[in-house]
């Protein structure tokens, strides 16, 4: 059987972005029914591409063909959201009004519902319904899971599975490329490379490439290195300057010029877990919060210890922002307790990107305070130096943030957030426009963190990778805690997150042993502290409250620069009993601990 021709073919296709060559003889086939990934680092072209494989760029030089008929249709990263209600939105091209009102249905969107005020989730959904609605025969997508929360990413991820039409589609969401792709097309060097495998294979064939080329480069160095002592050490190069050679030497010089020249800029990423925090982070009992007469989760009690990853997961509006802000102390609970620990540096990158104006520029963002320097991680560091490290160029640091894209934005806070010193760091949706070499930057960054770690994201793979235990809210007010990342919370929770009742499997195993096994008509009270750990109890509670204090007193006497050559045994006294603090502290708060865990065995 002979191969179907391509739906759209590109052939040495050439585009210059100001001064600077965007692609280079790029080759791009998109065959029927396939559903093809196309990945590279940000900044290399991918949306550009996608355009140009649209038609709405035309290429400086080279070939587009398309099969004809063939239906296109695209959702951009930042979709604009147009007409009075979502049904004049999604039925506002090429799809029938009962076609884009069951696609909205199925995203899970009123097609009354008025096109202003859209949460970013609800804007992609709509984009994403209008885009299916229009039944094309290729669809591509810019970032589709931004914005999205699991359950969405997990619907869009079975309806692509069980589409007829081709997709091209550019996501950092290696769980949702691992799952949909068959097809990988990498924009790496100007151009395109291929593989006919899904992206699950991506990584170890992409690594292979690159360990070739960069051998063909060692070996190419080498060549010009023996070609240039061989001209220069000969007579008669240097009688008659042997033309031929000489130019066989700068051809040499130029191909590894054009090699280093696709050699990408390396993202720098630091962090700091400054001072060490006390052994326990937050003790967080029975806490319940609602909001406008909706519960968002009640009855949670838990700990996080120093050096905890705890991943936060849900549908959006499930209350995982809340929850943060509630164990932060930045919104008081309903009901219940939280108990911050000793010591805390807490840096929280917030996903509304609140503390960044439109009209201000990357330098102010990054000086807040004016001047041109930075203070990182306790060094001084110019601003442009620093701007550098995230990718950013001289000729950026005086532009507008509404110029920069998504994924910069997203660098931008973290260049802000990993500046600080911070032993707990909270990170709300980290991931959201960030190409794959960041995230894997950024991966590599938090795994040798020390310090205490808080994560709310929908990116499962991310979640997998970083969190020790999961968090999870369904939006119904449930909560539950799981040891591990996303792959062990839902192995052990399915149906969880599902809408409508589904209880956890150890609360319907509970019911069942109830009803199995009803209860005595006298229950036996539970046990409780004696009086003697009960009162330890409160001794330890009083200490872990004043022993900060003490340390902090001691820490400010000896931050007197002119302390240690003036009063040498004063200085040598205040280390020492800032130590003794520092120690007393953790030895308070593990025993605390202990007799806590005892207290709770004893009553239940």
């Amino acid at each position: 059987m002979a191969a179907r021709p391509p739906l759209v073919a590109l052939k040495d296709v050439r585009l210059q972005d100001g001064q600077r060559p965007l692609f280079d003889g790029v080759d791009l086939a998109v065959e029927p029914r396939s559903r093809a990934a196309l990945v590279g680092r940000n900044g290399a072209g991918k949306s550009t591409l996608m355009k140009v494989v649209m038609g709405l760029i035309e290429p400086d030089s080279g070939d587009r063909s398309v099969q004809s008929a063939t239906r296109f249709a695209y959702v951009p990263q930042e979709p604009v959201i147009t007409g009075e209600t979502l049904l004049d939105y999604a039925s506002s091209g090429e799809a029938e009004s009962w076609t884009a009102e069951s696609w909205l249905a199925t995203f899970g969107l009123d097609p009354a519902k008025s096109t202003q005020g859209l949460s970013g989730g609800e804007t992609r959904r709509a984009a994403l319904a209008k885009a299916f609605a229009e039944e094309p025969d290729l669809l591509l997508l810019d970032e589709p899971t931004n914005h999205l929360d699991i359950l969405a990413i997990e619907l869009l991820e079975n309806e692509l599975l069980s589409a007829r039409f081709a997709l091209l589609v550019v996501s950092h969401d290696r769980a949702f490329l691992n799952r949909v792709t068959n097809t990988v097309h990498w924009l790496e060097g100007r151009r395109v490379r291929t593989l006919s495998k899904g992206f699950v294979e991506f990584d170890e064939w992409s690594t292979k490439v690159l360990e070739e080329e960069a051998e063909s480069l060692r070996r190419l160095t080498k060549t010009i290195e023996r070609e240039t002592a061989t001209f220069y050490s000969s007579i008669t190069a240097r009688r008659s300057r042997n033309e031929g050679r000489a130019r066989s030497l700068m051809a040499l010089r130029a191909e590894r010029a054009e090699k280093m020249k696709d050699a990408p800029r390396e993202l720098y990423l630091g962090v700091d877990s400054g001072a060490t925090s006390g052994k326990l982070v937050a003790e967080i009992k029975g806490v319940s919060k609602g909001y406008n007469g909706r519960t968002l989760f009640k009855d949670l009690t838990t700990r996080i210890i120093r050096g905890d990853r705890l991943g936060i997961v849900g549908p959006n509006g499930a209350g995982k922002t809340t929850l943060v802000k509630t164990l932060l102390g930045e919104l008081a609970p309903d009901e219940g307790t939280v108990r911050m620990g000793a010591n805390l540096e807490p840096v929280y990158l917030d996903q509304s990107r609140e503390g960044l104006k439109s009209d201000m520029t990357l330098w102010d963002a990054l000086t807040p305070g004016g001047g041109d320097s930075i203070i990182v991680r306790g060094f001084s560091k110019h601003v442009a130096a620093y701007a550098k490290d995230f990718l950013f160029s001289e000729a950026q640091l005086r532009q507008p943030i509404s110029t920069l894209s998504g994924g910069e934005r997203n660098r931008l806070l973290l260049a802000r957030a990993l500046a600080k010193p911070a032993n707990l760091l909270i990170l709300d949706e980290p991931t959201n426009d960030l190409d794959m070499d960041t995230l894997d930057k950024l991966e590599e960054l938090l795994e040798g963190y020390d310090g205490t770690l808080i994560l709310v994201s929908h990116d499962r793979d991310f979640i997998d990778r970083l969190s020790t235990s999961t968090l999870a809210l369904n939006g119904r007010g449930d909560i539950v805690e799981t040891p591990g990342g996303w792959t062990d919370f839902i192995r052990q929770n399915p149906g969880f997150l599902q809408p409508g009742s589904n209880p956890r499997p150890q609360d319907k195993a509970a019911a069942q042993r109830a009803a199995d096994n009803p209860a005595p008509a006298a229950v036996k009270k539970a046990g409780k502290l004696t009086f003697k750990d009960a009162h330890r109890l409160k001794e330890l509670e009083s200490l872990i409250d004043s022993l900060p204090g003490v340390i902090a007193k001691h820490d400010a006497t000896l931050a007197d620069p002119g302390l240690y050559s003036r009063d040498p045994k004063a200085f040598d006294a205040a280390m020492k009993a800032a130590d003794k603090a520092r120690a007393d502290l953790e030895s308070a708060e593990m025993e605390w601990l202990e007799l806590e865990e005892k207290k709770a065995a004893l009553a239940g």
